[in-house]
């Protein structure tokens, strides 16, 4: 094909087609004129890519047709119902998606900690590696509950919410490595055991899940999911279920998105938790059990519910087909 004959004939209609797709206002009869230009310039698009893919023309009718289909379909104002749909129907979708490896984390996690504070208990080795017997007295006496009240509850609070943003943040940037978040929850499992194992050596235990417990439960849920997420994008690489690699990938990296937004809200509230309810000094300890494991309840039961609900309606955390893209049909 030669790009500069095709470029000529052609070049009034492209031009006509901007003119229209400007208008603010159009006759019925320019209007069908937009939509057949639309369609004739399509056609000029797909012939050049597959006859001379000369990367200019195309970016150049590529932006073309993306303004002459937004001028035919009519530009999208974000409202209240767009929230609305995004917090009861695409976020808990995305979420109910990922429960099963969610859960897989959970228990593997679980497992690692269990594992690593029992060894540090059986293990002078293991004890001698994080310090001398006075640093873990120390720890256990005094440094792991005055973490807890060191700052003010909004400085806590905003820092322990920063930190664990990284945390998930991480696990679901570099999910498709199917590396990253396995180092991740591995340094946090390990972490978790060992400080455990260390009030256990020191008759803390009871401490260990009173401070633990009221935004451990949301928190980690929230590790869980982010890991699980970035986990479940790297095995769909791996296997795309009969789907192209790269739309496989394209629609489960939008639903990942998805995710991260609605950690930032799940973390900002175990953030919460972690700065005002466990360093509480005025409230008893089995209320700050009960509030946090009401608020982790809650979270499942929006999860579980609404998610279910949502999937079955065919919501799956991507965006809506006519914000995704054009996709062609695939042969069953």
């Amino acid at each position: 094909m030669d790009l500069d004959a095709f470029s000529a004939v052609h070049r009034a209609s492209w031009a006509r087609l901007a003119t229209l797709s400007k208008s603010r206002r159009l006759h019925g009869s320019e209007a069908d004129e937009l939509v057949r230009l639309y369609q004739e310039v399509a056609t000029h698009l797909s012939m050049v890519r597959s006859a001379a893919p000369d990367p200019a023309l195309i970016s150049e009718l590529s932006q073309l047709l993306a303004r002459a289909r937004s001028a035919i379909s009519g530009s999208h104002d974000p409202s209240w119902s767009d929230l609305s749909r995004f917090f009861v129907e695409t976020l808990p979708a995305a979420f109910y998606r990922v429960r099963w490896w969610t859960l897989g984390v959970a228990v593997a996690s679980a497992v690692l900690a269990v594992v690593a504070g029992a060894w540090l208990v059986r293990s002078p080795e293991a004890q001698a590696a994080i310090g001398p017997p006075g640093t873990l007295k120390e720890i256990a006496d005094r440094t792991f509950a005055q973490y807890y009240v060191q700052y003010d509850g909004a400085s806590f609070a905003a820092q322990v919410w920063t930190n664990n943003a990284w945390i998930a943040a991480q696990s679901v940037a570099f999910g498709i490595t199917g590396i990253w978040p396995v180092i991740v929850l591995y340094q946090n499992a390990v972490h978790i055991g060992q400080v455990g194992g260390i009030l256990v050596m020191h008759g803390g235990l009871s401490v260990f899940f009173q401070l633990i417990v009221p935004h451990g439960l949301l928190e980690l849920t929230a590790v869980f999911i982010a890991a699980g997420t970035g986990l479940k994008l790297f095995w769909t690489m791996v296997d795309p279920g009969g789907r192209p690699r790269g739309r496989a990938l394209a629609a489960e990296g939008r639903s990942l998105f998805t995710v991260a937004l609605g950690l930032v809200v799940v973390l900002g509230i175990s953030g919460l938790l972690e700065g005002f309810v466990t360093p509480s000094t005025v409230l008893p300890w089995w209320l700050k059990i009960v509030i946090g494991a009401v608020v982790w309840l809650a979270f499942w039961w929006y999860v579980v519910a609404l998610g279910r609900r949502a999937v079955r309606a065919g919501a799956t955390g991507d965006l809506r087909r006519d914000l995704a893209g054009d996709e062609l049909p695939l042969a069953a």
